[in-house]
C-alpha cells in the first residue's frame, strides 16, 4: 500500500484503518492528531476510518512542556 504521510511517500503493509496505521508507524494514538485527505479524523473514529491506497495523511504529535 502506498500512502503519503506528512508529505513523504511510504510503502506499508496493508492497514485497514487509521488506528492500524498509527500502530504501524509506532505512534501513540493518544498523542497524535490525524488528517486524512484534508479532513480531520476524530480520535473516536480512528478504528472505523479506512486507509486506502494513495491516501494523504498528515499526523501531528502533541508535545507537553511548560
Amino acid at each position: 500500500m502506498k500512502l503519503w504521510v506528512n508529505g513523504e511517500e511510504k510503502c506499508l503493509d496493508r492497514v485497514a484503518d487509521i488506528a492500524g496505521l498509527v500502530v504501524a508507524l509506532g505512534l501513540d494514538g493518544r498523542k497524535v492528531a490525524v488528517e486524512r485527505n484534508l479532513e480531520i479524523v476524530p480520535r473516536s473514529t480512528y478504528g472505523s476510518t479506512p486507509v486506502l491506497d494513495g491516501d494523504r495523511i498528515e499526523i501531528v504529535h502533541f508535545i507537553g512542556g511548560g
